[in-house]
């Protein structure tokens, strides 16, 4: 029955990502050649944008399919830093991408260049509607799931990206201010950079098996400290396996008058409660 509810929850967010990617992969190709032929810098840096989006998206395809993977005798965990490494590299490419446009935005900007904004603008449109219908699609998972909240702040800021070169655009055709068009450029690259860093950050504090930001480990010590018949903790260790699953391991003394299997049940109960931990792995140990 869980495996059966497990692909049910599983399928429809993957069926809403799919559709997302194949949008998004289709319309960056057009911002792409649409940039080319209008000579919008602001419109190459948002199929850079859109890119982003269409890594991201396969990194949460890949986690919902990695996820459902069993472990293995070598691989114990399952294969879930698999999707961190790939988080990590496309953290990685990201910074280097906008760092090339923000470079290339520099150099134009006291170059004045024909822009064709009418054509511009039309695409850029585009790209927001596109954007508004992925977000309508993700809005209702995004607060269930970590890779869909991801897909869904990729997409938001993907959505911003799309108005700077609108005003951009409409900038252009309205006060020939040509200038704008590498500042959107600029920005948009930020906000890439901006992503990127936390996606870094992120993948990092998991590799590095640091306490997730959300979960404070004096927290954990007591409330497990208040479980009646719980005299102490030490060796209490909190690690993220891959983002949103989390482990935890710990020395737990109890006295000696108490029920092990008791306590057990109590212990696990209250980090599954209140912290969400459900990987436990527990060491009674009795005291005085």
């Amino acid at each position: 029955m869980s495996a059966n509810h497990q692909h049910a929850s599983m399928q429809k967010p993957t069926k809403k990502l799919l559709i997302i990617l194949c949008l998004t992969f289709l319309y960056m190709l057009a911002e792409a050649v649409g940039g080319f032929v209008t000579n919008s810098l602001s419109l190459l840096a948002d199929a850079g944008h859109m890119l982003a989006d269409v890594t991201a998206v396969c990194i949460s395809l890949a986690a919902f399919y990695i996820s459902s993977k069993p472990a293995t005798n070598k691989s114990t965990f399952g294969f879930y830093r698999a999707e961190v490494l790939a988080a990590l590299f496309n953290g990685l490419v990201l910074l280097l991408a906008a760092f090339f446009i923000i470079k290339e935005a520099i150099s134009r900007i006291f170059v004045t260049s024909e822009i064709e904004s009418q054509g511009m603008l039309l695409i850029a449109f585009g790209g927001l509607l596109v954007n508004i219908f992925s977000l309508f699609l993700l809005h209702k998972d995004k607060n269930h799931n970590i890779n869909m909240e991801g897909a869904f702040l990729h997409v938001l800021s993907d959505a911003l990206g799309s108005v700077a070169v609108i005003i951009s655009g409409l900038l252009i055709y309205f006060l020939n201010i040509t200038w704008f068009d590498q500042v959107a450029s600029i920005a948009i690259c930020l906000l890439i950079g901006f992503s990127a860093v936390n996606l870094i950050n992120k993948t990092l504090k998991v590799l590095m098996e640091q306490a997730p930001a959300h979960i404070n480990p004096q927290e954990v010590k007591d409330s497990l400290m208040s479980i009646k018949g719980v005299i102490g903790i030490h060796d209490l260790h909190i690690w993220s396996i891959t983002i949103g699953k989390e482990a935890l391991s710990a020395h737990v003394v109890v006295h000696k008058q108490a029920n092990n299997e008791q306590m057990l049940g109590k212990i696990q109960d209250k980090i599954s409660e209140n912290f969400g931990i459900t990987h436990l792995t527990i060491q009674i140990e009795m005291g005085e």
